[in-house]
């Protein structure tokens, strides 16, 4: 009991040099100039930031042997959201509205759901910290949701399965399939790409203001080395677009049940299957010399006979 005793004075005096260490470099640690249209050189400092949906962010910035010194210590004794990026440089600490919250949990319901309809299994991850391999232990992205599709759902199960050290090991090795970020602030540049490099293959960015029922969906195909492109379909749910998104969050939102949830965002994305499905069925076929092509897949005739008569 004595040793106990001692071994739990030892710690709690080593965290206390840890938290004055922390709190001295954090405070001498140049807040992140957020203001639009200024550069963050000149820009008024600030340490905090209202998000558009009114979440709190406390934002710095410092250089990477601070991070990384900084992530041994529990921040979530303070924050219920935090990033640590000691390649970007930044410190980000976060506490989510109401609001927030609310929308991260709807397109938890939302992927899910959609997931388990397009490619037959979704599974989220929840806030868990993202970091790429090599980078120091603690410090890494947290995405408002974060998820695997399809096949690596079985491989991370069957991790899982094994015990929780084999999932966390997993999750280490294996990048979640699409990351969704529901509240954008000034500080979230360079985000994307950094999700990117981790080998994150899709992003989705949420546009919503405190207040209102406004919401814009974007999507952005990610890939190391390789600058965020903004597409118009979702290639890891298979066909799904913006606009499916938002209007499945408006019918989780207001459903009253989680048996209608999942009914309804079935419903928008069978109706998606079925416009995808028509498209492809009334797009014209092209012969071998690239001209249109009649329905059997021969050259359309009256096309080589126009073609004939001009020359």
């Amino acid at each position: 009991m004595r040793t106990g005793g001692a071994e739990r004075l030892r710690r709690g005096k080593t965290a206390r040099q840890a938290g004055y260490t922390a709190r001295g470099r954090f405070a001498a640690a140049v807040p992140l100039a957020h203001t639009e249209g200024v550069s963050a050189m000149n820009a008024p400092a600030a340490t905090m930031i209202e998000g558009p949906l009114g979440s709190t962010f406390h934002v710095l910035r410092a250089d990477a042997g601070t991070i990384a010194e900084l992530a041994a210590i529990d921040w979530s004794r303070y924050f219920p959201r935090v990033c640590l990026d000691p390649v970007r440089g930044i410190i980000t600490l976060m506490s989510p509205s109401r609001a927030h919250g609310d929308l991260s949990g709807i397109l938890d319901q939302v992927v899910g759901a959609a997931g388990s309809v397009l490619t037959g299994a979704a599974r989220g991850l929840g806030g868990a910290r993202l970091r790429k391999r090599g980078e120091p232990p603690g410090t890494g992205l947290e995405p408002d949701c974060q998820f695997y599709v399809g096949e690596r759902v079985g491989g991370y199960l069957a991790a899982l399965a094994e015990g929780e050290e084999a999932a966390d090991a997993y999750f280490e090795r294996v990048p979640p399939d699409l990351v969704v970020e529901v509240e954008i602030t000034h500080a979230d540049a360079g985000k994307a790409e950094r999700y990117g490099e981790m080998g994150v293959r899709e992003m989705w960015r949420l546009h919503g203001r405190k207040g209102t029922r406004e919401l814009r969906v974007e999507f952005l195909a990610l890939r190391p080395g390789a600058a965020p492109r903004g597409v118009d379909v979702s290639a890891v749910l298979e066909g799904l677009t913006p606009g499916d998104v938002c209007e499945a969050v408006e019918s989780v939102r207001f459903g009253p049940t989680p048996a209608a949830h999942i009914e309804a965002v079935t419903r928008i994305v069978r109706r998606r299957q079925r416009e995808s499905v028509r498209v492809r069925e009334e797009a014209p076929s092209y012969g071998s010399s690239g001209e249109p092509a009649d329905g059997n897949g021969a050259r359309d005739p009256s096309r080589a006979a126009s073609t004939a008569a001009s020359s």
